[in-house]
Order: structure tokens, then C-alpha cells, then sequence
């Protein structure tokens, strides 16, 4: 946990090199949204986080999330949820995160389609794929992400604003462009096509090791945990 002028300090660290590599880009920093992921953070580190002007912050346990929405963590930026959705606790974000990034199934779609309903609301998602086929790992298969936005085109209570990713760890630093550039393709291939309830708006890859890959493949979302709150 730092101090709260090492997070400023690092925000604008990190905000610098999102800049940088947007120009490289040719795009403008202001179209990258910064989302400080903040697992086992303190409230009060979030609440730093926030005010050294993250965009949004992600959390990735629902009680977790939960507790420190209690306190008022979050106030002044946008929640939202990162890690794997259990299904029995699918219900419990809905309407708490302003966006779900992790969305990896047709159950789930479902399941928040119809407690939004309930609440009278539309819940953001994002849809997350397994780029790399990761067997270990949450997120749906590139090949059968159509069954998914088939069915968010039905779903009443939710709307898909786009994909969301986490590749392999990797070793070298420029390791994972491949399955940026995948994922980046697929993010264009699926704004192509017309469905009922999908905007490809976002796409949420890039963490502290690789967001400056991924902003050069075309991300237009990072979530950033160390390099901004320091080693857990």
C-alpha cells in the first residue's frame, strides 16, 4: 500500500506512458480510459487512486467489492468488475458496477439480463475471451463468441459495449502482441456486424507488464494494479 503521493506520483507515471503511446498510435490519450485495478487495495488507496484522476477503478472478488462499496471507496469514478463472475454471485453486481467486464458465457448473460430487468435498469458488460485457449482460464473461445452476442441481442436489461482480455503471462515484454493483434481484429470484425444491443466500444486489454502493447494494438481500456498501487 503507498503512500498517497506515490499513487499520484505513479497515476501520472502511468498516464504519461498511455500518452506516449497513443501518439505513437495516432490516437489521443483522452480516448484510453485508465482503470485502477484494485484488488486487496484499502479503501483509502482507492480513494487516492480516484482523486489522482484514474478514470474508473476494477475490482475483482464480488465481497470484496461489496465491503469497500460499503465504505464509500469508489465515490467519484466509475466501478467496474474484472475478475470471474461465480454464477450464484452474478446477481450481487448487477447494478453495483457500472460495468462488468468479465462476462464469458451465455448462463451469465442471462442471469444479469434478468436482474437488470428486476431493477429496472441496463447493465453494461463487456464480453471476455480466452484469446489464447487457456484451458485454466475464464473467457470464452474467439470461435464461438457469436453465440454470445446472438443472445445479448435478445437479452432485455443489458447492453455489450465491447471485449474484454487477459493473455498469457508473459516473459518478454512485447510477448503478447500476437494475441493483442487477435483480439483487435476480432474487436473489428464483430463492429462490422449489426447486433441488437452490442456497440463495440471498448476493448479492455493491457495490464502494468503489457498496457503499452495493447494501446499500440488498439486497446482503448487498461487495467493498471501494480503500477499504480505497488506490489501487493
Amino acid at each position: 500500500m503507498g503512500s498517497s503521493t506515490c499513487i499520484a506520483d505513479n497515476v501520472k507515471r502511468v498516464r504519461d506512458s498511455i500518452a506516449e503511446a497513443t501518439l505513437r498510435s495516432g490516437r489521443s490519450p483522452g480516448e484510453i480510459t485508465l482503470v485502477a485495478a484494485s484488488k486487496t487495495q484499502s479503501a483509502d488507496s482507492i480513494r487516492q487512486a480516484i482523486a489522482a484522476g484514474v478514470d474508473a477503478t476494477g475490482e475483482n472478488r464480488v465481497q470484496e467489492m461489496l465491503g469497500k462499496h460499503a465504505q464509500g471507496a469508489y465515490s467519484g469514478a466509475p466501478l467496474h468488475f474484472i475478475g470471474n463472475i461465480q454464477s450464484n454471485k452474478a446477481a450481487r453486481i448487477v447494478g453495483v458496477c457500472d460495468l462488468i467486464e468479465s462476462v464469458d458465457s451465455t448462463a451469465l448473460v442471462s442471469q444479469i439480463g434478468r436482474k437488470a430487468v428486476s431493477l429496472g435498469i441496463t447493465q453494461k458488460i463487456l464480453i471476455e475471451v480466452n484469446v489464447a485457449g487457456e484451458p485454466q482460464k475464464s473467457g470464452i473461445l474467439p470461435g464461438r463468441i457469436s453465440e454470445i452476442l446472438e443472445l445479448a441481442a435478445q437479452t432485455e436489461g443489458i447492453k455489450v459495449l465491447g471485449l474484454m482480455a487477459i493473455p498469457p503471462i508473459s516473459v518478454k515484454n512485447d510477448e503478447n502482441c500476437n494475441y493483442f493483434d487477435v483480439m483487435y481484429q476480432l474487436y473489428i470484425d464483430i463492429s462490422e456486424k449489426k447486433y441488437d444491443n452490442v456497440s463495440m466500444q471498448v476493448l479492455s486489454m493491457g495490464m502494468s507488464d503489457s498496457y503499452t502493447d495493447a494501446l499500440l494494438a488498439g486497446s482503448n481500456m487498461v487495467r493498471i494494479g501494480t503500477a499504480i498501487f505497488g506490489r501487493r
